[in-house]
């Protein structure tokens, strides 16, 4: 299969594998298909920094690391209602930390208030990962996520992070222009690749015209203090927070920079901090290369798969599919009418996120082979694409910010050749990410180290051990780092783990967040 710069819904290099645009929100709510394949976890009470008493919203301690701050921490939101039982306010915070007098970014902050005010404990504050996806999008999902009693207890907190969605936002394309970089390139051909390079430099300046300093400043650094401004204005004097994926980084970098003000923190689909781009990327292609073959086993064992033969056999009839394509899409009933292999490939990779959705993609396959039509394989690669053009641009501006990228594009080409060696079908397309990166209008200078967190309250770490795009390992080496983590491990498919499917692993889950009550060390549900 050619190289070529895939585009299709979840098929960027890097950011449709994370699934931006809200997708860790959908599966932590939509299907809820797989069982817990041990017994509940034995649970020992703690103590997990119990949230203070509630008081009157934005009565807490304000706490700010200097005085300049003290305006930040100490505001009051000016709450309205948005309809459905929730509230909504903006935050404002400093747009450069180190200079609080200067610009400012707005944050779009959503709550659901505590449903018995007697039993409110305070604040729980969500982010569903990306990064750049929507925490108010999430939070409008919060009775289908959490318990009654965590709803009792808790006002249930949505936030869209600085360069995202509602709140200051990154904007790369005006409203009559379209991504440079948004065409076919075929990257074994040199000529392609400075094209692809060139016009990853146009989209880098229209992005500086349209967002400016904004660039410079939403590294994760910054969204973590703003998290501890959200949470001194939401009167709390401890955090509590439950992040999906890159929410794990976000939680984890809060509790590297105020370990005391660390309450009760889950982190789920978590991310080692300490690892480069070029090694996160090789994880991740591996983590799908397992997440694939686990729906090929399964797929293989029923009696409607649409693939025959061994395991490796049903793989290679999948990479030759692509092939298929490349050289001649299938009709579709889609919009643009046809199946390309860069749908297809986006059907399969999303499809990995959550193993509900394991049957819809097999009977894509069963129509595109049987009747050589690709339209349900390509209602699938677009079931999430988003209408605003620029919404994929926080992923890149957060991505980029957090990780240098000191590889040359030969060197970038050269690993995606040696994943595509490792993985005939996800290698390829993931392996270019970091050219994104390297055309960035900003350079990271940031250092990826482990996260310990000295002297926070114990931190909940949750892994699921097939999921595709933040691997086990990943959970496994920060509950490690974390000097109070504690790992809960789900042996399951998908992409995060609670409310998933795992009566075990939500019960552990809302055990710590009500009551302080952790799993017990190594516990596997």
């Amino acid at each position: 299969m050619s190289r070529a710069w895939r585009e299709g819904p979840y098929a960027d290099p890097v950011s449709r594998r994370r699934a931006a645009r809200g997708v860790a929100a959908v599966l932590a709510v939509a299907g809820l298909a797989a069982a817990c394949a041990g017994p509940a976890p034995m649970l020992q009470p703690v103590d997990a920094g119990a949230p203070t008493d509630p008081g009157q919203q934005g009565s807490a301690t304000p706490q700010p690391s200097d005085d300049a701050l003290a305006e930040f921490y100490t505001q009051v939101p000016s709450w309205y209602a948005c309809g459905g039982g929730f509230e909504c306010a903006d935050v404002e915070v400093p747009l450069d930390y180190d200079a609080p007098d200067g610009e400012r970014v707005q944050l779009a902050v959503k709550r659901l208030p505590a449903d018995d005010p007697a039993a409110r404990q305070g604040s729980l504050l969500v982010n569903p990962g990306g990064p750049g996806a929507s925490g108010l999008d999430l939070v409008d999902s919060a009775a289908d996520l959490f318990s009654n009693r965590v709803l009792d207890a808790y006002d249930v907190v949505g936030f869209d992070p600085r360069g995202v969605g509602s709140s200051t936002k990154i904007v790369c394309l005006g409203p009559d222009e379209e991504d440079p970089s948004g065409g076919d390139y075929d990257l074994s051909d040199d000529a392609e690749v400075q094209r692809l390079v060139d016009d990853l430099d146009a989209l880098g300046e229209m992005c500086r015209d349209h967002s400016g300093d904004l660039l410079d400043h939403v590294d994760t650094v910054h969204a973590a203090r703003d998290l501890d401004v959200l949470r001194a204005v939401l009167g709390d004097e401890r955090l509590t927070y439950l992040g999906f994926s890159y929410g794990t980084i976000l939680g984890a970098t809060f509790a590297e920079l105020f370990p005391d003000r660390v309450g009760r923190l889950v982190l789920d689909g978590a991310i080692d901090p300490s690892i480069d781009y070029t090694q996160m990327t090789a994880d991740q292609v591996d983590g799908f290369e397992v997440a694939f073959r686990s729906y090929l086993a399964n797929c293989l064992e029923g009696d409607a798969c649409p693939f025959s033969g061994t395991e490796d056999e049903a793989y290679d009839r999948a990479v030759a599919f692509l092939e298929e394509l490349d050289a001649e899409p299938l009709p579709s009933e889609g919009e643009d009418g046809e199946l390309t292999s860069d749908e297809a490939y986006g059907a399969i990779q999303s499809s990995m996120y959550v193993a509900w959705a394991w049957e819809a993609l097999s009977e894509g396959f069963t129509q595109a082979f049987e009747d050589a039509d690709g339209s349900a394989l390509d209602v699938i690669a677009h079931e999430n694409d988003d209408p605003d053009p620029n919404a994929d641009f926080a992923f890149w501006g957060i991505d980029c910010s957090d990780y240098p990228i000191t590889s040359s594009v030969d060197e970038i080409l050269a690993q995606a050749d040696e994943l595509e060696e490792a993985s005939a079908l996800f290698g390829a397309a993931m392996g270019t990410g970091e050219l994104v990166c390297r055309q960035w209008p900003y350079q990271s200078t940031a250092v990826r180290e482990p996260i310990e967190a000295a002297g926070a309250a114990p931190i909940l770490v949750v892994g699921t051990t097939r999921d595709p795009a933040t691997p086990y390992r990943w959970a496994e080496a920060l509950a490690g780092q974390l000097e109070s983590g504690r790992l809960l491990t789900w042996d399951g498919d998908g992409h995060t783990a609670y409310a998933s499917g795992s009566p075990c692993i939500d019960e552990a889950v809302q055990a710590y967040l009500l009551d302080g009550t952790l799993p017990d060390d190594g516990t596997v549900c």
